[in-house]
Formats: structure tokens, sequence, C-alpha cells
């Protein structure tokens, strides 16, 4: 497998691929790097690759109108950082559900990541149900899953996503 330099790429793979990539990935030393508003993509939902959705799913994700548009972060320390999540429906852009980042062990691997944490009051509870972790896998592209919090630390992937730091967000 090539190493993808962009979001086109990440999404051209299975979930497969996107999970040894992350694999592979890594935390940056300076979360400075994601100081930006990096542009977000959804890459692959788990489960649906299969079937004959998985064409329109894509498609659909790679769309102007697709609302989800990345994360807006700051970081507050080397490796720790706040953002919230960028959405805009047509022409009405506004920011969504908070988050802390911070270098943890990963579900996934157990290996660091980043984890984008959810659990804040101002956030609904379904969010807070959310578990995300990214890692670099190319110079500014970071790759990760989105997960539901299942229970006792556990967590099920239930799609990929990426952010790209090289082409932010306006």
């Amino acid at each position: 497998m090539t190493t993808p330099t962009t979001l086109d790429d990440l999404a051209a793979l299975t979930s497969d691929d996107l999970g040894e990539l992350y694999a592979d990935g890594d935390v940056p030393d300076d979360f400075s790097a994601l100081d930006k508003h990096p542009r977000g993509r959804m890459l692959a939902i788990r489960g649906v690759e299969k079937t004959p959705f998985h064409g329109l799913v894509s498609e659909f994700a790679k769309l102007g109108f697709f609302p989800w548009d990345g994360k807006s972060m700051t970081s507050t320390g080397t490796q720790t950082g706040e953002g919230i999540n960028r959405i805009k429906l047509g022409p009405i852009k506004t920011d969504w559900f908070t988050f802390t980042t911070s270098v943890q062990t990963s579900v996934v691997d157990g290996r660091e990541t980043i984890v984008l944490d959810y659990e804040h009051p101002g956030n609904p509870a379904f969010i807070r149900k959310i578990h995300d972790e990214i890692r670099e896998v190319a110079p500014g592209l970071y790759l990760g899953p989105a997960m539901w919090k299942t229970g006792g630390g556990a967590a099920k992937t239930v799609l990929w996503f990426a952010l790209d730091t090289n082409t932010p967000s306006a």
C-alpha cells in the first residue's frame, strides 16, 4: 500500500486498509501541529463496504454539502488541547460538540494515540458516548476511528474519518 497524502487517497481505502494505516500512525510531539481548522472527511462506515450502499456513502461524504466540515483545534500544551466540530448546513456554518485532546492508550491497539474526549456537560448524552482517536499517517494527515462507547472502557468502531491540516477549511 502506498502512503496516502490526501483525503481522496484515504477515501479509496477499505476499512481494513485504514485500520492497518492507523496502526502504523504516530502521535506528533507537539499538538500545535493541529492548531488549525483541519478539513475533515468521513471515509468508511463499518459494515457498509460489502453492501450496494458503499459507493453511495463514499460519494456522499465527498460532496460539498456533507454537513461535517472538520474540527477546529487549539493546543493547550505540547500534548493537550481542545476543540469543536465544524458543521455546515448549506450557507449556515456552526460549531457543535466540544472536546478535549490528550495522549492516551488506544482502545484499538493499546499504543499511544490522541483521544478526543467528548465527556463535557454541554454535550448531549449521545455525543458523550463517542470515542474518537487520531494518529498522523502522513505529514499533516490524521486518521482515526470514531467509536461508540460500550462500557467498561470498551468501544466499537462505527466509522473511519480523517483530518487534513494541509488543506484547512476557511
